[in-house]
């Protein structure tokens, strides 16, 4: 008796069944989704769960927080990030527990994002787009930090998405009933980048507006009146507290223009290149270009964006990534030509955007070129990509080593201090008093008298540097030095009252 396995006979006239395809079909949802868990899971895996809050975030996460009292929320900021983290810091004080959080959650943006875009391109294309986008070192380093560039970034995506969906560009659908859908996502989408940055959010829907008066096919009421809602909506709060807080909405700007050096024509596009591979703030942008063979790409970004939207034409989608291109220089306006200093991560929104032409112009180079040369315009297009990402993982390591120490040295700080029995209810007064007393558990805003006239010894510290001598009020306090900080514009000195 054979142990043999059967053999299957197939009957005559019936077809054989087809092999399962394994990879997903060019237009399917899984592209996309499948870039997004990759951007999630590189914050995941890259971006140091040691990494502490840095000052902004304090600023943010401590308006929500149970870890400590809430820091001086200046007038240049919006409320958006801490509705954003609330969910997580009014449970748990854990930064780990708000990193995984925020990777999470840039993850599902990006992918909401990119499917605002679904029938604007081939899901392939959008997945393409995100790749791209999520690629950056700075979206990956950012992605799980409380911090709004992203979110804005990502916002404007949807919003313009949204845009192009409801007034029908590049799409043959273009009945009202899907219209409303995408009017009401429009709006959503500026209404979501206001709460987050207000001042970005105008200069998008700036754009939009002009969008929909330049084109003749897209002057309609609905699409100004998405925008201007969204807009309102989102503005409400910021609107609101400027009236509390600082005298109206001009007052609280003049203010938050006084606190970035003021607003002017200034060319910050050397800056921004200089701080593209780092430091994560420019201000004052007085260093040397490092590494200039990693800011290749920085370089023949708007060289791409610019082939993206000629080859688009050929393709019927010349209007969407010709708006795509636009809106991103939008965004990016204030921060390449109004302020004197630069961060990577202000120009976050304008890369969300522009990724759109750059995949027109490698999906072109990927599939639209002449036969003969497809095998070495894609071999060129998957090596470029593949040393890209190298590159920004390099870059991203450096960062997050760099600010792994940096933010090491406020835990340092706060634990001399805990020792020193500087303990909740406390004040932190001097250099560095936001995140010092964040992380001490402290509050930094508030009247030093008043906290004195309440407090016992040992309640209230000053910090300073070593060279520069105390407030009038703490000329007679004691003295501490620090130790084993690391980062020079960490090494201060303490002044306590006396016992």
């Amino acid at each position: 008796m054979s142990d043999s396995a059967p053999t299957r006979v197939r009957t005559p006239g019936v077809p054989a069944p087809a092999p399962r395809k394994l990879r997903p079909a060019p237009d399917s949802l899984w592209w996309p989704g499948l870039v997004a868990a990759l951007f999630t899971c590189v914050q995941l895996i890259f971006v140091d769960a040691r990494l502490g809050l840095s000052w902004d975030e304090v600023v943010y996460v401590s308006q929500v927080s149970v870890h400590a009292p809430a820091a001086y929320f200046d007038p240049a900021r919006a409320r958006g990030i801490p509705l954003l983290v609330a969910p997580v810091t009014l449970l748990t004080a854990s930064v780990l527990a708000l990193r995984f959080y925020l990777s999470v959650a840039s993850g599902l943006a990006l992918f909401v994002a990119l499917l605002t875009w679904r029938g604007l391109r081939p899901a392939w294309q959008l997945a393409l787009a995100g790749g791209v986008f999520g690629s950056l070192w700075v979206a990956e380093y950012y992605g799980p930090q409380a911090m709004p560039d992203l979110w804005v970034g990502l916002a404007a995506l949807a919003a313009v998405g949204c845009f192009l969906q409801a007034v029908g560009a590049d799409r043959a659908d273009t009945t009202g009933r899907t219209s409303r859908w995408w009017l009401a996502g429009l709006a959503a989408g500026v209404a979501v980048a206001s709460l987050v940055r207000p001042g970005d959010a105008l200069f998008l829907s700036g754009g939009l507006v002009l969008a929909v008066l330049a084109a003749r096919s897209w002057r309609r009421w609905e699409p100004i009146a998405a925008i201007a809602a969204g807009l309102v909506a989102g503005c409400a709060e910021w609107v609101a507290e400027a009236y509390v807080r600082f005298g109206g909405p001009l007052a609280r700007l003049h203010a938050a223009g006084a606190e970035q050096g003021g607003f002017g024509l200034h060319l910050a596009i050397w800056d921004e290149l200089k701080a593209a591979n780092g430091p994560t703030l420019c201000r004052p942008c007085t260093l040397g270009l490092r590494y200039p063979e990693l800011s290749l790409w920085w370089l023949a970004l708007p060289v791409l964006v610019l082939i993206g939207v000629v080859v688009a034409r050929r393709s019927g989608h010349l209007r969407s990534s010709f708006l795509a291109a636009a809106c991103a220089l939008c965004v990016a306006f204030q921060y390449l030509f109004l302020i004197n200093y630069a961060a990577p991560r202000f120009l976050l929104p304008a890369y969300a955007l522009a990724v759109i032409p750059v995949a027109d112009a490698l999906a072109w180079l990927l599939t639209g070129v002449r036969a003969d040369l497809r095998q070495w315009t894609s071999t060129l297009v998957v090596v470029a990509l593949a040393a890209q990402v190298l590159i920004q993982l390099v870059v991203l390591n450096h960062q997050v080593a760099e600010k792994v120490t940096f933010f090491g040295d406020y835990t340092k700080i706060a634990t001399e201090l805990h020792h020193l029995g500087v303990r909740a209810p406390c004040l932190i007064k001097g250099e560095q008093d936001i995140p010092i007393a964040f992380y001490t558990g402290c509050g930094s805003a508030g009247s030093m008298a008043t906290a004195l006239s309440r407090d016992g010894a040992g309640r209230v510290a000053v910090l300073e540097y070593s060279h520069v001598p105390p407030p009038g009020y703490a000329q007679q306090w004691r003295l501490y030095r620090l130790h084993g900080i690391r980062t020079a514009i960490l090494k201060l000195v303490v002044y306590l009252p006396p016992r």
